[in-house]
C-alpha cells in the first residue's frame, strides 16, 4: 500500500484532539518525514512499513518533551491506529491524505 505523501491526523491524547500533518516517504521499507503540529515540525525516526502496516516515532517538546510512538495502517486514502504516549498510555488516531 502506497505510504507516500501528505496525511493530515487527529490524535485522540488525554489533552483532547490534536491536529498534526504529516508526510511520509517510504523506501525499501524504511519510512522518513516530518511531522507537524501547533507551528513546529520533526523528523520522524525508527519508521517502517510492512505491507499496510506502517509505524514511526516522532520527539515533540509541545506541550512537555516526549517521543511519541505511532504504528497502524494504511486503508486506500485514510490512515488510522494506535499513539503511544510513554507512560500515559495509548491513544488512537486517524488520517487522511492531504
Amino acid at each position: 500500500m502506497a505510504v507516500d505523501g501528505n496525511w493530515n491526523l487527529t490524535m485522540t491524547t488525554p489533552m483532547g484532539e490534536r491536529q498534526a500533518t504529516l508526510s511520509l516517504k517510504e523506501t525499501g521499507g524504511t519510512l522518513t518525514g516530518t511531522q507537524g503540529a501547533d507551528g513546529n515540525t520533526a523528523e520522524i525516526f525508527d519508521g517502517t512499513v510492512n505491507g499496510d502496516s506502517v509505524s514511526w516515532k516522532v520527539s515533540i517538546t509541545n506541550p512537555m518533551p516526549l517521543t511519541l510512538e505511532f504504528s497502524g495502517k494504511v486503508a486506500g486514502n485514510n490512515i488510522n491506529g494506535e499513539m503511544g504516549i510513554g507512560p500515559m498510555g495509548s491513544f488512537p488516531f486517524t488520517g487522511a491524505r492531504a
